[in-house]
């Protein structure tokens, strides 16, 4: 009797455990050697030519196009890392590898699944406890905000800027979104321009727009503007059905015409005598409207996306209208000022500042759209992790210190745990030290002896990380250079790894349908 159709392939027991495992592994693998500040980046090419140069794990992974099941899965793991705390994803990524590798050496020494499973759950739960105890006990104030933006960035491609001084800029940016009910971390925007050094990269205190005036007679700049933000149709209107117009003299011609020059006129005197300086609309405009409008020193701006429109009214306290009767002055936004700038080919629109801006925008420039695309990740992986920081007030020593202390307290738990389980919680332990080992790794260092020498400095001092200042690394506090993270990317970074990793490892069966 069959039951799955003949082109159905089916693996069964050992089998597919090492297949799902093997997956799981060769991905984290990719990207491994991108970790840390000497992390190396990776090249990816897409079927249409199309070329991305990037060290970040989610972005790598997401561009593999990866398509087995098992390894999709850490894939996963690094997309929840990057959509929960927004960095961390390779160290993610790495650590499920290795707790897949941990896990085939215990099925070949016939340590049930479910025995594996439970003992790795049991342990990160024993992890999530040491990163409680390497939190930093001072409060987090701007200077350690600025190590926690230092650390996301340093290895990644911010071109001719330091990661220090970019790391300012990210600070201030979450600064100015931070409220009593926490960061609005929607509220800052990364808007990337090619075309000038990476030196060029700013804050601006409100939008960037990739829009240009309707007219070019509009003026370029306009301070303290009233700002109104319409979904209205500045054009002729037209009926929604087709007709035709008999016209028998040119009385009847003229004064159609007049009629369509009144309508246009209209909407430009009702604009004019609104009050307001500066109009975006999301529909078109009549190219006689935006003359008229041109002449009176109105900025118009049309075409807008939704979404750009929703970017004004939240930074200026605008209203959208709908009808050009229903504008009011209260419907108005306003800002210190609006301008509009010339970057080769692409015109810009800056709003900036106003009582009711609640938007930032770091402005990055860059030579290439690689170097641009590039830098646009790193800060906004930094952003991420500051905005983390500051909502949660806590954060740990990086280089790999904390990984150190958790496998450290893990070995230590698991003396006392009865059973086959304590092979699953050490192999666990074992897994951790991967982070570590892959930073010395990428730094030229042997991983044994760095790792040896890691744990003596941590049974000794307490904390110890793998830091690397210029060309020398050495082991040493991580809180002393500055190297920190927050502590919710750790503890996200063990528990997504472990739910994927247990999660593959309990699969005995894999059907494939055709």
């Amino acid at each position: 009797m069959f039951i799955l159709s003949e082109d159905s392939q089916r693996t069964q027991g050992r089998d597919a455990q090492s297949s799902n495992i093997m997956a799981g592994k060769a991905v984290a693998e990719s990207v491994r050697t991108t970790l840390g500040p000497r992390g190396m980046d990776k090249m990816l090419v897409d079927s249409g030519g199309e070329v991305v140069i990037t060290n970040d794990g989610a972005t790598i992974l997401e561009e593999m196009d990866i398509e087995h099941p098992a390894a999709q899965m850490i894939v996963e793991v690094a997309e929840s890392q990057e959509e929960e705390v927004g960095d961390g994803t390779t160290t993610a990524a790495v650590v499920s590898g290795n707790l897949l590798g941990e896990a085939e050496d215990l099925i070949e020494q016939d340590v049930h699944a479910t025995t594996i499973v439970e003992g790795y759950h049991e342990a990160a739960q024993i992890a999530l406890e040491a990163i409680d105890e390497q939190v930093q006990e001072a409060e987090v104030d701007d200077e350690i905000l600025k190590q926690v933006a230092e650390s996301s960035m340093t290895g990644k491609g911010t071109g001719g800027l330091t990661a220090e001084s970019l790391a300012e800029t990210v600070v201030e940016a979450v600064r100015h979104v931070d409220a009593e009910d926490g960061v609005a971390r929607d509220n800052v925007a990364v808007h990337t321009q090619v075309g000038a050094s990476s030196n060029a990269t700013e804050l601006v205190p409100g939008i960037v727009l990739d829009e240009d005036p309707a007219h070019e007679e509009m003026p370029g700049e306009v301070a303290d503007a009233s700002i109104a933000v319409l979904d209205v149709e500045l054009e002729v209107q037209t009926g929604e059905i087709d007709a035709e117009y008999a016209i028998d003299s040119i009385d009847q011609l003229n004064a159609a015409i007049d009629a369509e020059e009144g309508e246009l006129q209209g909407y430009a005197e009702a604009i004019a005598e609104s009050g307001a300086d500066v109009v975006f609309t999301t529909d078109g405009v009549d190219d006689r409207v935006s003359s008229a409008l041109a002449s009176e020193g109105v900025l118009l701006f049309d075409d807008l996306t939704s979404s750009d429109a929703k970017d004004v009214v939240s930074a200026t306290g605008a209203r959208r209208v709908g009808a050009l009767d229903d504008l009011e002055e209260s419907d108005f936004g306003e800002a210190d000022l609006i301008r509009t700038e010339n970057f080769g080919d692409d015109d810009l629109a800056f709003i900036e500042g106003g009582a009711a801006a609640e938007a930032v925008t770091v402005f990055v420039r860059g030579g290439t759209e690689h170097v641009v695309d590039e830098l646009e990740r790193a800060i906004g992986d930094a952003l991420d992790v500051v905005a983390t920081a500051l909502d949660s007030g806590e954060v740990v020593p990086g280089a790999g210190a904390t990984e150190i202390a958790i496998a450290d307290k893990v070995r230590q738990e698991a003396a006392g745990i009865e059973g086959r389980k304590q092979l699953a919680v050490t192999a666990f332990a074992d897994a951790l030290d991967i982070v570590p080992r892959t930073l010395a790794a990428n730094t030229g260092q042997d991983p044994i002896d760095a790792l040896v020498d890691l744990r003596a400095a941590h049974e000794s001092e307490g904390r110890a990380g793998l830091i690397t200042n210029g060309e020398e690394v050495t082991i040493d506090d991580p809180f002393e250079y500055g190297v920190v993270d927050p502590a919710d990317v750790k503890r996200e970074a063990v528990e997504s790894a472990t739910e994927a990793a247990t999660m593959i490892v309990r699969i005995d069966d894999v059907i494939a349908a055709e």
